[in-house]
């Protein structure tokens, strides 16, 4: 199972109900933190979750309410004992921030390791073990007014483990859950697959992390079928589209239109500009395009399990 929680929703800069920017995955006791606006650490107190086994930091963009967050993070997770190494994932030009951040955190006792995602994406469990073998992340590019990338986590499912198979193969049942696993096996000198014993794919599970974007086809192709999309909608008001496109942000409708073409299952609204007081108000413009979407706010949480 995939636990998802919205820590902070605001843009620019944070208010007493709304920390800025970010979001947290985890899976298998392994996080992955989206963003890490100011306000995070105290946002992820209230919301009951913890960022101390977080294994990546992925930032989509290096605006001030996106990023502010991580030194302080990194200090805590010092004084907490910290000895695994980190992870952090940005666009282009994530050594030169980097480099500025390091300067406030100082000396640390842990390895913080600045991670290019490669294009066909990357199998978590080769980066930190303990991560299922079919937990991986991927990056899209998105449109805002500098470099900026979402993030797409997918959790693969394989197909159902046909014992009937394995048996006719001569496959002891010791080895079987190697097969179930992923892994080939082999029997009397033959190696014998997966795809031998598995049937189809079966549906596995996918969120989607956009940070700050006006709508773009790489943003509805990465989205596809995801199981909840966390969605740029600065605006609420659809008078603002025109400002949110120029601004590389979104409206609600225009949020709800890119949930729509992209078949998602959730979509969850966030990063609200100061002028949005009361997104529930709003929340008609994007239900009339794709009625299954959640005004999010700081501390919406969701557990995601695999169909049956």
């Amino acid at each position: 199972m995939v636990d998802v929680t919205l820590i902070g929703t605001a843009a620019l800069a944070p208010i007493p109900e709304r920390a800025l920017s970010s979001a947290l995955l985890t899976c298998a006791g392994h996080s992955i933190l989206f963003d890490c606006g100011e306000g995070t650490q105290s946002a992820a107190r209230k919301a009951g979750v913890s960022l101390m086994k977080t294994d990546i930091i992925a930032v989509t963009h290096y605006h001030g309410d996106h990023i502010f967050g991580i030194p302080g993070l990194l200090q805590t997770m010092y004084s907490a004992g910290r000895t695994e190494p980190i992870y952090i994932a940005g666009p282009e030009g994530l050594a030169e921030v980097m480099s500025l951040m390091m300067g406030l955190t100082g000396a640390l006792p842990f390895d913080v390791g600045l991670l290019e995602i490669p294009a066909e994406g990357l199998r978590l469990c080769e980066l930190v073990e303990g991560w299922p073998s079919e937990a991986a992340l991927s990056t899209f590019p998105t449109k805002h007014r500098c470099v900026a990338q979402g993030y797409s986590f997918t959790l693969g499912r394989a197909g159902k483990f046909n014992p009937e198979k394995a048996q006719e193969l001569g496959v002891p049942v010791k080895l079987w859950r190697e097969l179930q696993k992923g892994s080939s096996v082999f029997v009397e000198g033959r190696e014998i697959f997966p795809d031998e014993v598995l049937g189809e794919r079966r549906r596995g599970i996918k969120v989607v992390f956009t940070g700050d974007t006006a709508i773009c086809e790489s943003l509805v192709e990465a989205s596809r079928e995801a199981d909840i999309l966390i969605c740029d909608a600065t605006y609420g008001d659809d008078t603002r589209a025109d400002t949110a496109t120029e601004r590389g942000h979104m409206c609600f409708s225009q949020a709800a239109e890119c949930a729509r073409l992209s078949g998602v299952r959730t979509l969850w609204l966030t990063h609200y500009s100061q002028s949005v007081t009361n997104p529930a108000m709003f929340l008609h413009n994007a239900r009339a395009i794709f009625p299954n979407t959640v005004c999010g706010y700081d501390g919406l949480s969701e557990t995601l399990r695999f169909d049956s």
